[in-house]
C-alpha cells in the first residue's frame, strides 16, 4: 500500500498540498489527475525523497521498492540493453556477488534468488520492453549516446519498467512516445504486478490502465474508484449536487436574512430574530466546486474557401538528400473539409510528410499541386525551443499587429489566455502549457486553410485538451493531426493515413484494429505476452512443401528445447546442488541461459515462417 498522510507543502507562501491524504492499496493502479500547477509532480518528488514535506508523511509496505523514470536521460557509451538491465538493481548486485562468493551456502542463496527473479531471462525481457517502445534490434545493441533526447527518455522509461519496483511512479510517460509506443505501454501497465501511480492527461490511457483516480484539487486528494470516465461522471454528479445544495442554502440564507432585517427591532420578535441571526452565522457557504474556467482555444476560419483539392500528389517522392528518398509513391488528395490523423511509428516519415505539405521540402519525383493562395498553419512541439527567451507574448503580437493600438493587442492576447502579467512575461518564464497557447496563436493567426498539428496535446491538462478538441472541430479548414493521444484522434479525425514502409496510404480500419496490428507485430518480442502454440495454428494452403517441412522441424526443436529447459529448471530448483556441487550448478545456469536464448530464436523463426504462410 502507498499511504499518503496529511502532507502539507508550500512554495513561496503558496500552499500546493494542504493536508493531502490518500491510500492506494497494494497492486492497484491509480491515476493522479488535476489541473497543471496544482502540485502533482511535487507530490511525486516528496514520495521519492527529493523534497521534504512541511507536515505529514507517507508509507509503503515493509521493504517495498519505489521506482520512477530517471530525470537525467542516459547518454553514455553503454548499449541500450546494458543500460536497461541496470534498471534491476537487485539483479545487478546478485550477479556481482556471484562473481566473488566462495561460501557454498551463499552461492546457493544467490543462485536461488537469481532463479526466483528470472535473472537468466532478463536480457530477453529487457529487449522486449525496448522493442515495445519502438527500438530496432540494431538500436538496442547500440550506444545511448547515439540517440536524441526524446529517444533517451524512452530508454530511461524502459529501465524503470524493467526494474519492476513494488511502487512505480510515472509522470506523463507518454509525452516522449508515439501512438504505437503508447499502445504498447498501455498494454504493459494493464498487467504490471506492482502498485502504479500514474500522472497523465491522456484520457484513453487512464481509461484503460487505472482502476482508481486520485484527484488533486485545492491542495487536497480525493480518491475515486474506477477509470477516468467513471471519475469524470462521479465528479460532475458531485458538482451538480453541491450546486443544488448551494442554491438551496442561498435561498435559506436570503429568507433568514429577510426575517432578521424585518423583525430585528421589534420587541415581540426579538428572540426569534436573534435565533435566526445565530443560525445565519452558522450557515457556512458551500465551496464553489466548479473549477476555474479554461480559456477557450479559438482558431480563425479561412477568409475565403478554396476549390478542392487543396493538395494533390501523384507518385511523389521526397527526401533530404538527392537520391535518398524517405517517402515514395505518394498518391494522395487533401480536400478543404478533410480531418486526417497520421499513424505510424516515429522515424517512419510523419514529420517528413508534414514538411512536404508545408513546402519546407520539395518533391524529388512525381507531381504535386497545391491550390493557389493556400495557406498552412503549422504547430509542432519543437517550436517551443525556437521561442526567444527574452521576448514576451506582447512582443510577438506587436510583430503581427504593428499598426494596432496597445489596447487592441492586449485584447487579442487576453482572448488567448494571456492577461496583463502573462502578456509581459518573458518566454523563458512561461510554462509548457502557456508556450503551447502562444504557438497556437501564432500558427493560426493568418486564418490558414490547412492546420497541421504535431503532438498538440503535450503540456496541456485534461480540460485544456477538451477545449482544444472543440476548437479543432469548430475550425472549418482541413486538419492534419499527428498525436499519441488516442482520444483526440478519435474525436477529431475522420480519416486515417498510415505512414509505413516508405510511403503514406489510407488506412481503412479503426484505431482498435490498428492497436491490435501494432501489438501483434511486437508480441513476439515480449515474453510476457503469450506466444501462439505451434500445433493449433492453421496454415495457408499457399505455403509450399519446403516451408511446411521447415515449420515442422522448428516445432520439433522447440519442443526438445522446452524439455531440456524443464530438466534444468528442476535441477536448479534443488537447493542442495549449490552447496554440494557449485561448479555443476554454475554450468547448469550457463547452459540454461544458452538454451533459453536458442528457444527465443527458434520461436522467432517459427513466427516469421508462419506469417509467410499466411501472407502467401
Amino acid at each position: 500500500m502507498l499511504n499518503i498522510q496529511a502532507i502539507t507543502y508550500r512554495i513561496g507562501g503558496r500552499v500546493l498540498l494542504d493536508g493531502a491524504t490518500a491510500a492506494i492499496p497494494t497492486g492497484h493502479r491509480a491515476g493522479l489527475v488535476g489541473r497543471n500547477g496544482t502540485g502533482k509532480s511535487t507530490l511525486f518528488r516528496i514520495i521519492l525523497g527529493d523534497l521534504a514535506a512541511e507536515n505529514g508523511s507517507f508509507s509503503t509496505a515493509r521493504n517495498a521498492r519505489i521506482g520512477t523514470v530517471a530525470q537525467e536521460a542516459p547518454g553514455g557509451d553503454e548499449s541500450l540493453l546494458e543500460t536497461v538491465l541496470k534498471g534491476d538493481v537487485e539483479r545487478e548486485q546478485l550477479l556481482a556477488d556471484a562473481q566473488t562468493a566462495t561460501d557454498p551456502h551463499e552461492i546457493a542463496e544467490i543462485q536461488t534468488r537469481l532463479t526466483d527473479i528470472g535473472a537468466h531471462s532478463a536480457p530477453a525481457r529487457a529487449a522486449a520492453i525496448l522493442a515495445g517502445l519502438g527500438f530496432t534490434d540494431e538500436a538496442i545493441s547500440g550506444p545511448c549516446s547515439a540517440l536524441s533526447g526524446g529517444w533517451r527518455m524512452r530508454v530511461a522509461l524502459a529501465a524503470a519498467l524493467f526494474g519492476q519496483p513494488d511502487v512505480l511512479l510515472l509522470d506523463e510517460p507518454t509525452n516522449y512516445l508515439d501512438l504505437e509506443g503508447t499502445i504498447w505501454l498501455t498494454t504493459f501497465l494493464k498487467t504490471y504486478p506492482g502498485t502504479v501511480l500514474l500522472i497523465s492527461h491522456d484520457r484513453d490511457v487512464l481509461n484503460q490502465v487505472v482502476d482508481a483516480i486520485v484527484h488533486l484539487e485545492d491542495g487536497k486528494l480525493t480518491l475515486y474508484q474506477g477509470n477516468y470516465d467513471s471519475f469524470d461522471r462521479q465528479r460532475r454528479e458531485k458538482q451538480a449536487l453541491s450546486l443544488k445544495l448551494r442554491k438551496k442554502q442561498e435561498a435559506q440564507r436570503s429568507h433568514m436574512q429577510a426575517y432578521v432585517d424585518r423583525f430585528r427591532y421589534k420587541a415581540s420578535k426579538a428572540r426569534q430574530a436573534q435565533s435566526r441571526l445565530k443560525a445565519l452565522a452558522k450557515l457556512e457557504p458551500i465551496a464553489d466546486v466548479i473549477e476555474n474556467r479554461v480559456t477557450e482555444f479559438r482558431f480563425p476560419n479561412p477568409d475565403r474557401a478554396l476549390a478542392p483539392p487543396l493538395v494533390a500528389m501523384d507518385k511523389v517522392a521526397v527526401g533530404y538528400e538527392p537520391g535518398r528518398n524517405i517517402l515514395r509513391n505518394l498518391t494522395l488528395r487533401l480536400d478543404p473539409d478533410d480531418r486526417v490523423a497520421l499513424l505510424g511509428s516515429n522515424g517512419n516519415g510523419k514529420s517528413t510528410f508534414a514538411k512536404l505539405l508545408t513546402g519546407k521540402l520539395k518533391p524529388s519525383l512525381g507531381d504535386m499541386a497545391s491550390a493557389p493562395r493556400m495557406s498552412i498553419g503549422y504547430f509542432a512541439q519543437h517550436q517551443m525551443d525556437e521561442l526567444a527567451d527574452e521576448r514576451t507574448p506582447f512582443d510577438y503580437i506587436t510583430g503581427l499587429m504593428p499598426d494596432a493600438t496597445v489596447a487592441d493587442r492586449r485584447a487579442k492576447l487576453g482572448a488567448a489566455g494571456f492577461g496583463a502579467t502573462l502578456a509581459d512575461s518573458k518566454c523563458a518564464t512561461l510554462s509548457g502549457g502557456e508556450k503551447a497557447r502562444l504557438l497556437f496563436l501564432l500558427a493560426t493567426w493568418h486564418a490558414p486553410h490547412v492546420l497541421i498539428l504535431d503532438e498538440p496535446t503535450n503540456h496541456l491538462d485534461m480540460d485544456s485538451r477538451e477545449s482544444l478538441i472543440m476548437a479543432i472541430n469548430d475550425y472549418e479548414g482541413a486538419v492534419i493531426l499527428i498525436a499519441h493521444d488516442r482520444h483526440i484522434i478519435e474525436t477529431c479525425a475522420e480519416s486515417l493515413w498510415l505512414v509505413d514502409g516508405g510511403t503514406v496510404r489510407a488506412y481503412e480500419g479503426d484505431l482498435d484494429e490498428y492497436a491490435e496490428l501494432v501489438l501483434s507485430k511486437r508480441r513476439q518480442a515480449d515474453p510476457r505476452v503469450a506466444k501462439p502454440e505451434p500445433a493449433p495454428q492453421k496454415r495457408s494452403d499457399r505455403a509450399g512443401p519446403s516451408v511446411r517441412k521447415r515449420l515442422r522441424e522448428i516445432e520439433d526443436q522447440i519442443e526438445k528445447l522446452k524439455e531440456k529447459l524443464a530438466v534444468l529448471d528442476e535441477a536448479l530448483s534443488d537447493h542442495t546442488i549449490y552447496a554440494e556441487e557449485p561448479r555443476k550448478a554454475a554450468d547448469y545456469a550457463r547452459l540454461r541461459t544458452r538454451l533459453a536464448t536458442e528457444l527465443d530464436s527458434m520461436e522467432t523463426q517459427w513466427l516469421e515462417l508462419q506469417e509467410e504462410t499466411v501472407n502467401g
